[in-house]
């Protein structure tokens, strides 16, 4: 007999809300999802794998239908390990493109970092705006 996990375990081993997971059903995401007598959702192996899949595929920015798509081929078996491989290669694309674009967005929270401490311990923006360093010795040296 194999293992089977309530709705409330599965949100636990994949950090995804339950409603989300209720989500995920509705739209057909979860292949082979089982009810008992009561209606409940019971979760396989198979299904956890289906839902990490799921999580993966959103967070890297697919949406719903892609992934729909996705899942049926899966479904559909080897006649649709082709197109299975591009879209992955696809994928695997945009997500680099993200990376370089959050990489871009990490140096200029960095560079900000930089800016506002260096505001803060001037106690203004003012020698930070103007690309000259303030510190106590070059104030001492100024009222000289």
């Amino acid at each position: 007999m194999s293992v089977s996990y309530t709705i409330g375990e599965v949100a636990a081993i994949t950090h995804l809300s339950i409603p989300t997971i209720r989500y995920y059903d509705k739209e057909g995401l979860i292949p082979d999802l089982q009810k008992d007598q009561a209606g409940a959702r019971c979760f396989t192996a198979q299904n956890l794998s289906a839902l990490e899949m799921i999580n993966c595929l959103k967070t890297a920015g697919m949406s719903i239908k892609d992934i729909r798509t996705f899942m049926q081929w899966n479904l559909e078996g080897d006649a649709t390990l082709t197109k299975r491989l591009n879209f992955f290669n696809q994928l695997h694309t945009a997500v680099e493109n993200q990376m370089k674009q959050l990489e871009q967005t990490l140096n200029t929270i960095e560079y900000k970092q930089h800016y506002y401490r260096q505001a803060v311990a001037d106690g203004t923006e003012k020698y930070v705006k103007t690309g000259t360093a303030h510190t106590a010795a070059t104030a001492n040296e100024q009222d000289r």
